[in-house]
């Protein structure tokens, strides 16, 4: 199947061809940060990226924000350009909620950003892909004890696909929110690329880029949850999380994806690192 062809029941029909209302300034007027979820190294951190992103990137947001006032989520959004975490984390803080990621283990042994980035409650990844997510008494249920936002990339890196459309996607963010039992929420946002070039090393902040950014409804997973969660299982479902996500940023780009989703594997590509 093709990764823009509608399936009945996926949700994405309406979609297609949809214009969402566009508002700039804060995406949630109103919204305020619940006590305590914002701690010191969140603070420190907040007060250099904020300011800098919400100059150098003019924010744009599409139709609703879906992102939950409270509760614990998964955050899936496309993935092509370095540059992207910040500019997401940006778009989850603005909407009042503490964004955290899986981020590569080495980032945690580096002096002081380390230490920020354990303060913060990031998730370290070893190379192997081994996280400590798996273990059902660590950050899989600290996630839906502390009722916290966890962005995970479904692409697993940037995407191999020449034209930055979402590729094929690894089973990860589907396999947290199954086995936590929360929401899986697709995400797209275009025009980070402006600020840095795919594997690009230089920040372009001046003049200031507009930045689209829309929020889909949470994956409806009520097919899988219950199930044993096999590959079978963590593979359709990734499909369709992927098909959501490819649907949305149809939607910011206005045209449509490729018929075929790009496979690294297919194209004698290596899963991970600069291939360009």
């Amino acid at each position: 199947m093709s990764a823009t062809s509608p399936r009945d029941g996926d949700g994405l029909e309406a979609r297609r061809g949809s214009a969402s209302e566009v508002t700039t300034g804060l995406p949630v007027p109103g919204r305020r940060w619940h006590r305590g979820e914002l701690n010191t190294a969140f603070r420190i951190v907040a007060s250099v990226v904020i300011p800098t992103f919400r100059f150098s990137a003019r924010y744009h947001w599409h139709g609703p924000n879906r992102l939950p006032a409270d509760g614990a989520f998964v955050l899936a959004p496309n993935h092509f350009t370095n540059i992207d975490p910040l500019v997401v984390g940006t778009a989850v803080y603005l909407s009042k909620r503490a964004p955290r990621f899986l981020a590569k283990a080495s980032l945690f042994r580096v002096p002081v950003f380390g230490k920020l980035m354990s303060g913060m409650g990031q998730i370290p990844v070893e190379r192997s892909g081994r996280t400590r997510l798996s273990d059902p008494l660590g950050g899989g249920r600290s996630l839906v004890e502390q009722g916290g936002a966890i962005i995970v990339y479904p692409e697993g890196t940037l995407t191999r696909d020449p034209d930055l459309w979402p590729m094929r996607g690894k089973t990860g963010a589907v396999r947290i929110a199954l086995e936590n039992d929360v929401p899986l929420i697709p995400m797209a946002h275009w025009g980070t690329q402006k600020i840095m070039a795919r594997y690009g090393k230089k920040l372009r902040l001046i003049p200031p880029s507009r930045v689209d950014v829309i929020v889909g409804d949470p994956v409806d997973l009520s097919a899988y949850r219950g199930r044993p969660i096999d590959q079978q299982v963590l593979l359709e479902a990734t499909e369709l999380l992927m098909r959501h996500i490819t649907a949305l940023l149809e939607e910011l780009r206005g045209e449509p994806a490729p018929a075929t989703r790009w496979d690294p594997a297919a194209n004698n590509q290596k899963e991970t690192g600069k291939f360009e």
